[in-house]
């Protein structure tokens, strides 16, 4: 009888992590995600492409509109950019989600950027992920050469 109570404590417990997971505050001016951050002192994301044409990599804050979010469970998001290419926006071992209303958003993420090729199968992954047809997946056949951004903290700024 004993194991049968700790078995049903022990999945209560699970579904009540689980649900609390699921529960991801609206994106609103000054709600933050992650480690708890400002927008002082952040760069716009085109500054970003001119700061990573002449280091490997930035350490700090960057500024951009959200133009894109999982829908399976807010696990990336991208920012836009003036080329029109969106970034990638990551998080620190999934340690927390966007919400869906976050897209059209200007957010400040705090992290580290760099240039990473990225894998045609990771590409197809992150496209099933965004909700993308078969055929726009399929479409996906070489690696890509970009800016990933890898956030520890994220706040939305209007």
């Amino acid at each position: 009888m004993k194991k049968i109570y700790s078995l049903l404590l022990a999945g209560l417990c699970v579904a009540t992590a689980a649900t609390a997971q699921t529960a991801i505050a609206p994106a609103k001016p000054g709600v933050t995600y992650g480690k708890a951050i400002t927008p002082e002192e952040a760069i716009p994301m085109n500054e970003l492409h001119q700061k990573l044409t002449n280091t490997t990599a930035y350490t700090g804050k960057i500024e951009g509109k959200v133009v894109e979010v999982c829908k399976k469970k807010g696990c990336f998001m991208k920012l836009e950019r003036a080329s029109g290419e969106p970034v990638m926006v990551k998080f620190t071992d999934y340690a927390f989600f966007m919400p869906q209303d976050i897209v059209g958003k200007t957010v400040v993420v705090e992290g580290n950027a760099k240039v990473n090729e990225t894998s045609v199968e990771r590409l197809r992954h992150y496209a099933e992920d965004a909700g993308k047809s078969k055929e726009e997946i399929a479409k996906i056949t070489a690696p890509k050469k970009d800016i990933v951004i890898v956030a520890d903290g994220v706040v939305v700024v209007r």
